[in-house]
């Protein structure tokens, strides 16, 4: 590895160390807080706000290492129930949730400040070695002991520098290592453990479980009433136009003709109507050829010009292939309706165990799932299959929405 890489990595790894040191003298400062607002709190209970202020900054403090070590940020805990009342619940409220219990440990652990001590108590030995002949000129006598070597003269002095070089490279080499310990602390300490991974998938599947139901409660509604509104009037009316036919082919067969072929017209109606209800479900397109077929013939429809780049070579199962179409659909009609969009760019990229779905629109941008329903629509389709949506739509554009939906065959 080149001389300036080296340098500039070692540089890195003491700054972080240093800051290390920096959060390890900040947490026993909020330790000592956080004792004396317990002690407050358990004589009178006016510790309380001085005891929730050390916990939210013991978060932030934990936060940051986690970053710092590539963990993802903590959630806020839930309150613990207690059997006690008062001001002492409310202490053991906030110091009983496994994290920040956890968080406590890590602060109260001497590892991060002895490793971080450690770093410059090497380089200071280093400095102190390398420097030895200018600490003789300019202070004699000011350091006559170094690693087992009496420096009495100037010439003396030189004797220490090899040994201050051995000690540069071993605090050039041991930032690496120590950092690689304190991460690993902080994975064991402050990582997510696995009943909270299990704790946060049960949430998301039942978050994913609520706006499923939702969206079949919404979906059932929207068919109930396009079918009394639509489909069963025009049965409704078809039958009496048949009862009244039937009634008068006796007596007058030109108005019962009339009649018949009103109710043919009716029936016709009903049939289109039927049939884009049943598209609206499941498209016969999407069944017959499947979400590369669905996705060209959208692409025909479409008012906007439509790029495509499907590199999907089999049948998704029938439940993953139409949230994915729906999903595309969803994302191609709001472009069209409010981008002002020339082109659109629809890409399908099948990665064996997900595929990732992405529409790129020339439009105005500004898109925001929290404005209107659409991509809303899009993110609980998809969450229901463990999916994910992410939004890119800066003011002026352009605009990618990205979809990934998990799926196995």
């Amino acid at each position: 590895m080149p001389v300036r890489q080296t340098t500039v990595r070692w540089r890195d790894d003491v700054r972080h160390l240093l800051v290390s040191l920096a959060v390890a003298v900040a947490g026993y400062t909020l330790l000592v807080l956080i004792a004396v607002a317990v002690v407050a709190s358990a004589l009178g209970g006016l510790g309380l706000p001085l005891l929730r202020w050390a916990l939210g900054r013991v978060r932030t403090l934990a936060d940051l290492q986690r970053a710092r070590s590539g963990l993802t940020p903590g959630a806020l805990d839930p309150v613990s129930l207690t059997t006690l009342s008062g001001v002492l619940a409310e202490v053991a409220a906030a110091l009983s949730p496994p994290r920040t219990r956890r968080e406590l440990l890590w602060l109260a652990s001497p590892v991060q400040a002895f490793l971080a001590a450690l770093e410059v108590q090497l380089g200071m030995t280093a400095a102190a070695g390398v420097l030895m002949p200018v600490i003789w000129v300019v202070a004699p006598g000011a350091l006559r002991d170094y690693l087992g070597i009496t420096v009495v003269d100037l010439s003396s002095s030189f004797l220490a520098v090899p040994n201050g070089l051995v000690f540069a490279a071993l605090t050039a080499w041991a930032a690496g290592p120590l950092i690689g310990i304190e991460s690993w602390q902080a994975r064991r300490l402050l990582g997510t453990s696995e009943v909270e991974r299990l704790a946060e998938r049960v949430d998301d599947l039942a978050r994913s479980r609520s706006s499923a139901l939702d969206a079949s409660a919404v979906e059932l509604r929207r068919i109930e009433r396009d079918l009394h509104d639509g489909t069963q009037a025009r049965l409704v009316s078809l039958a009496m136009n048949l009862g009244m036919a039937q009634d008068l082919l006796a007596t007058d067969p030109d108005r019962a003709a009339a009649l018949l072929t009103a109710a043919r017209s009716q029936a016709s109606t009903a049939t289109t109507e039927l049939r884009a209800l049943v598209y609206g479900i499941y498209p016969p397109v999407l069944a017959d050829r499947g979400l590369d077929g669905a996705l060209r013939a959208l692409a025909l429809d479409s008012p906007v010009p439509i790029e495509l780049d499907l590199r999907l070579d089999r049948r998704l199962s029938p439940p993953v292939e139409s949230a994915a179409y729906f999903a595309l659909v969803e994302a191609v009609s709001n472009a069209v309706k409010h981008s002002g969009a020339s082109s659109i760019r629809l890409t399908l990229d099948d990665h064996g165990d997900r595929v990732v779905l992405r529409v790129k629109d020339d439009g105005c941008g500004g898109a925001d799932r929290t404005q209107g329903t659409g991509l809303r629509g899009i993110e609980g389709r998809v969450a229901v299959f463990d999916g994910s949506l992410d939004v890119d739509s800066p003011a002026g554009g352009p605009t990618l929405v990205r979809v990934e939906l998990p799926c196995v065959s």
